[in-house]
């Protein structure tokens, strides 16, 4: 038996290839579009009860950041759940499953999730 073993792993001090941060980041955008759908529901019923609703609906996100963050966190995780979702379709259906393509497929779901990401934000900056 091998005594020099470490006792406890240290995940902190481990470098994870991107192809694992990817599906890691797959998991947490999925629960957090399970967490902030009933925000978003609630913001929906908002602008699609009535004319008044939408108008205070318009009300708290002029005065409000949190309301914009909350729709710029929900956004931002749906943007990278399709993205990687759609990565591992086509790795399911045998496209990209080697290590080069699937190295060179994580920087690109990163890079059009944060890409998304910026230009919605910026979009819904400038709304109101």
């Amino acid at each position: 038996m091998n005594h020099q073993r470490p006792i406890n792993l240290n995940l902190g001090s481990l470098k994870f290839p991107p192809m694992a941060i990817v599906s890691i980041l797959h998991r947490i955008s999925g629960i957090g579009l399970f967490l902030l759908l009933p925000m978003m529901l609630y913001i929906l019923n908002l602008s699609l009860t009535s004319a008044a609703s939408f108008e205070h609906l318009h009300l708290l996100m002029t005065t409000c950041v949190w309301y914009k963050l909350v729709i710029l966190a929900f956004t931002s995780a749906l943007i990278y759940h399709l993205f990687a979702g759609v990565r591992h379709l086509l790795m399911d259906m045998g496209l990209g499953e080697t290590l080069v393509a699937a190295r060179r497929s994580s920087f690109v779901v990163i890079g059009l999730s944060v890409v998304g990401t910026l230009l919605f934000g910026a979009y819904l900056w400038s709304l109101v």
